[in-house]
């Protein structure tokens, strides 16, 4: 599967940033093109700068109400972020219109932060022009959720982040739902964190864009996962997961496996899974799921029926009234690993609380806004009688 990756803000930006290295990894190691295009997009001139693998140029680094920000941001405003989006829309087009690889492209994927200015008050309008504009493509959201400091200490934060989660859902076709806290390592430092966290955030994808792409036929499955049966998968509010086990070396001239090399198999992909399960995007109930995908990759030989059933058995146990799509990818080396998505959710806790709390942040930031009116005007009153120097 091949996608148009278009980051937002600050955090949307550097997360495409790590997709537009992913699929040089692609490339480089498996001859593959899973990103046909990777751009960014902001209103801080700074934020854009920092980043890597993205292409320097204009065409691929977007600067947006520049007249309006002076290339220095909206200050976590999302209604700011979304009118300079409305404005400068045209220059994303105009870049993917450009592309030359666009053409092959299966999908839109679209990130930003749900907590932030530019990214999640511009995504919403972005991904309802490209869906008008390129009606025949899915356009998928993927949104970062806020760390939890961030819920606590920010009331804009959560303000922004349901705004968000209710614009894009009423416009794109599946929400991948990302929570931050989920991925964070408390000894480490806030610049390896969020590094280390993009990378998280999008290895997932490695495997499951790879999968459809393969052109050599060892390296294609006896079951290939393909673009249209994730198509068919992600819809609505979605998370991802990924999980892997360590396969232990088979000693050299050892014909035959014993049946206790064959359990481990089994037991290392189900450990897999599990992981998968337990490290999603966001934590949900699986049984809430519509639709389910899992991809199995590992290298041929460690591969049998017992254990793709065994896999089966448990996503149809946990997911039960969900419609499964399954695949094996032989490519992998020393490694069994396990892709997860979990599709068209009837419901999230985390989604529901953030709008309930909304609510609430939404009364007090008006009531602060007019008890600080007040007090000006008691100001301003006390000063009545003064001459002025103008």
């Amino acid at each position: 599967m091949k996608l148009v990756v278009i980051g937002f803000g600050q955090c949307g930006g550097r997360v495409a940033d790590e997709f537009a290295r992913l699929n040089a990894r692609a490339r480089s190691n498996r001859g593959i093109e899973i990103v046909t295009g990777a751009f960014a997009v902001n209103s801080d001139s700074a934020d854009l700068s920092g980043l890597q693998a993205i292409k320097s140029d204009y065409k691929h680094r977007i600067l947006i109400g520049g007249r309006r920000t002076g290339g220095h941001g909206v200050g976590k405003i999302n209604e700011l972020g979304a009118e300079i989006a409305k404005e400068d829309s045209d220059k994303i087009v105009d870049a993917i219109r450009v592309t030359p690889r666009f053409l092959e492209s299966d999908a839109f994927l679209l990130v930003a932060s749900s907590a932030g200015g530019t990214g999640s008050g511009s995504i919403p309008v972005v991904t309802k022009l490209i869906k008008e504009r390129y009606a025949d493509k899915p356009v998928y959201n993927l949104i970062i959720l806020p760390f939890e400091h961030e819920e606590n200490n920010e009331e804009r934060t959560i303000y922004n982040t349901a705004t968000c989660l209710k614009s894009v859902n009423a416009v794109a076709d599946a929400v991948i739902l990302v929570d931050n806290q989920r991925y964070i390592r408390k000894d480490s430092s806030i610049r390896n964190n969020i590094a280390a966290i993009n990378a998280l955030i999008v290895e997932p994808f490695y495997n499951l864009l790879c999968a459809g792409e393969e052109k050599k036929r060892k390296n294609i499955g006896a079951k290939t996962l393909d673009a249209g049966d994730i198509l068919q998968t992600v819809s609505g509010w979605t998370v991802i997961g990924y999980g892997k086990s360590p396969l232990s070396m088979i000693r050299p001239f050892r014909q035959t496996r014993n049946f206790r090399d064959k359990s481990t198999e089994t037991h290392k992909g189900i450990q897999a899974m599990d992981e998968a399960l337990s490290e999603l995007s966001l934590a949900c109930n699986p049984q809430d799921a519509n639709r389910a995908l899992y991809l199995l990759s590992a290298p041929a030989r460690e591969m049998n029926m017992d254990l793709v059933k065994e896999l089966g058995d448990y996503m149809r146990d946990i997911a039960p009234k969900a419609i499964i799509r399954s695949g094996d990818y032989p490519r992998q080396k020393g490694v069994l690993d396990v892709t997860v998505i979990l599709s068209e959710l009837d419901t999230s806790t985390k989604i529901k609380s953030y709008y309930a709390l909304s609510t609430t942040v939404i009364e007090e930031i008006r009531r602060k806004r007019e008890e600080a009116a007040c007090k000006l005007q008691d100001i301003d009153d006390a000063a009545k009688d003064i001459p002025s120097l103008l």
